[in-house]
């Protein structure tokens, strides 16, 4: 597949429009895209104080955030087909009215019950907004600025589920679990009612029939692997291993049957998610380089609260602003990142960013029982400075490779990578960790030694897997659409 001609400098009328109409479109999405995806991680260190206050189990607990996760799966791939029918305008006034309804719904939750309910609500405004914020930044920036834009949305994908546990630990051990959601409810309803008053309609609507086959078989096919990883994860919960394997080998077959579907639907304009996207050589290693990004992501920040709570020993909210200034880190360096990419391109950031996220990730395998804080924490920056330098390239790279009419579904198709990467990522980690673990404690091990043996192993797993991100770095090249900037 052919992309679009590199296009020349933005004329003087483009730069006037980014700078009034258009930036503010942008900053009032990436705002509420923030918000959204701030509550991704935030119910991680929760889980304790809710098991206690509502008095369930910690395998219903944990259904907290796998409804979160599942539900994501589900509904982002639908969303290249909405982001065709729909203007900016219904689907922000949608994201956010169902993100805000959830969070409603969680604040007054009598039980578990219905705040997994509000949790799913929520997710299914979460999954839209952020194929909603890259596509109108992929219509609305042009090619030599993208890079800095991208830069502010890396800060939301980075930053957001990084600081997601440090924030809840501080309102935990201040305020009630409930407040969680309370004090985020004013600013979706804020964000809402400004994008109803301010919000202007930016999107290139085009005719694209709805494929009632095609949305069973994403619901099975996504849900059934990100379903069985989360399992995993979670321990297998009380049905041991096998209902995790089947729901796998049913999101697989479902997987299968849907991929079939969609090659044969895409040329004829009716796919739900149109898989001609992975024709560009240049998405192809994006897309893979990210979901390796977001294996070792979601996988460090669940081993690393794990190995800072039960091993070293910290308070909740101890070993959340330890994570602190890695989220920062990611956040200071975004935008430096996007210029960066504007002017020499993708391979010179995501090679060197590899090598940092290999480098932070064999640190942390070397953590054991008598490890200092100040190691936990220069492990997790350098981390966090690879992840800075790959997130931006990649984002910017991938959807930069496409031709204008694939935006939408290049945006979904990374965010289901996304989903699916990071509940695989936690059930990596968590699979080596707890294989480790109990196979030392059975040998008569110290629980907290078997515990920190575990971690380690989690993490050279990772190391491995950022050895192999390191290899594909190398593949990457900049989108031919961009070759004259």
């Amino acid at each position: 597949m052919q992309t679009d001609p590199a296009p020349g400098p933005a004329s003087a009328s483009q730069v006037a429009a980014l700078s009034a109409r258009d930036r503010q479109v942008i900053l009032l999405l990436l705002v509420s895209a923030f918000t959204v995806i701030l509550n991704e991680t935030i119910m991680g260190v929760a889980l304790p104080r809710l098991m206690g206050d509502l008095g369930v189990t910690a395998a219903a607990a944990q259904w907290l955030t796998t409804a979160f996760l599942l539900t994501m799966a589900v509904v982002i791939p639908v969303t290249g087909f909405l982001l065709q029918r729909m203007q900016t305008r219904p689907v922000f006034a949608l994201a956010m009215g169902l993100f805000s309804l959830g969070t409603a719904l969680c604040a007054l939750a009598p039980g578990l019950g219905m705040l997994i309910f509000g949790r799913i609500v929520q997710a299914c405004g979460t999954a839209v907004m952020m194929p909603l914020l890259m596509t109108t930044v992929m219509t609305l920036v042009p090619p030599e600025s993208r890079g800095r834009t991208m830069g502010q949305i890396s800060i939301v994908i980075s930053v957001a589920p990084a600081i997601g546990p440090t924030i809840s630990g501080i309102i935990l051990n201040l305020l009630d679990w409930r407040w969680m959601f309370w004090l985020v409810l004013p600013i979706g309803l804020g964000a809402l009612g400004l994008g109803q008053a301010r919000l202007q309609n930016v999107a290139e609507l085009r005719p694209a029939p709805l494929d009632l086959v095609s949305v069973p078989l994403s619901a099975a096919g996504f849900g059934g692997l990100v379903y069985g990883l989360s399992a995993i994860g979670e321990g297998h919960g009380a049905g041991g291993i096998l209902p995790a394997l089947a729901s796998l080998g049913i999101g697989a077959l479902a997987l299968a049957a849907f991929v079939r579907r969609q090659l044969r639907l895409g040329p004829l304009g009716r796919a739900l998610l149109d898989l001609r996207t992975f024709r560009v050589r240049v998405f192809r290693v994006a897309v893979a380089m990210m979901a390796f990004c977001m294996v070792t992501l979601f996988g460090m920040i669940i081993l690393l609260p794990i190995y800072m709570q039960v091993v070293l020993k910290m308070e909740p909210v101890a070993a959340g602003l330890v994570l602190l200034p890695g989220g920062l880190i990611m956040g200071l360096l975004a935008p430096g990142v996007g210029r960066a990419y504007d002017r020499a391109g993708a391979r010179r950031l995501v090679i060197p960013g590899s090598v940092f996220a290999a480098a932070g990730l064999w640190s942390m395998a070397a953590l054991g029982a008598g490890s200092a804080v100040w190691q936990v924490l220069g492990a997790h920056v350098l981390l966090s400075i690879g992840l800075a330098l790959l997130f931006t390239p990649l984002f910017t790279a991938a959807l930069g490779s496409l031709p204008k009419e694939l935006y939408s579904h290049g945006s979904a198709i990374l965010g289901t990578a996304q989903q699916v990467a990071g509940a695989a990522g936690i059930a990596l980690f968590v699979s080596v960790m707890s294989l480790r673990s109990a196979g030392l404690a059975a040998g008569g091990a110290d629980p907290e030694a078997a515990t920190a043996a575990g971690v380690r192993a989690g993490f050279v797993t990772g190391g491995i897997v950022a050895v192999a991100m390191i290899a594909t770095s190398f593949l990457m090249r900049r989108p031919r659409a961009a070759d004259g900037v």
